[in-house]
């Protein structure tokens, strides 16, 4: 016999919450520094010394519920973290959410409109990360918080 998980989240109105945490997937690092960009699609690139290892990787994921057409404001805490671990701290920074167009967020709030005529929404965040020289294997984290607003 096997057994499985069932789960289900009842939303309030005006609720917000996460539903997925960034994973900017496996990295291999080497003697120079480079960076991994993770969209808020799920595609990942790279420059300089970051080789990309296996095709995992997700961008952050937030869903609510509202009302259709209401604006909210959407900001950071901070534009940019460091997330720590075994060796050097790295920078995660340009978090951009997959909106259409995608768009970089920052502590400035940045306003959109709810879409759904249910008034239901969800959207992804990716960011990206610069890795450092030499970057020690290992687990890093760090948390970033984004506010949103019903307004």
């Amino acid at each position: 016999m096997s057994q499985g998980e069932a789960e289900a989240i009842v939303l309030r109105p005006l609720s917000f919450f996460k539903v997925n945490d960034l994973d900017f997937g496996d990295i291999i690092a080497s003697t120079t520094a480079g960076t991994v960009r993770l969209y808020p699609d799920g595609s990942r690139t790279r420059t300089g010394g970051a080789t990309l290892a296996g095709s995992d990787g997700e961008p952050a994921r937030f869903a609510g519920l509202g009302t259709y057409n209401r604006e909210v404001s959407i900001s950071l805490s901070a534009n940019q973290i460091f997330i720590t671990g075994p060796g050097q701290q790295m920078r995660v920074r340009n978090f951009e959410i997959g909106s259409t167009p995608t768009a970089i967020l920052s502590t400035t709030p940045t306003r959109f409109r709810i879409a759904s005529t249910l008034g239901n929404y969800n959207f992804p965040v990716g960011a990206t990360l610069d890795v450092n020289a030499n970057q020690a294997p290992g687990d890093y984290s760090g948390t970033f918080s984004i506010t949103l607003n019903y307004l």
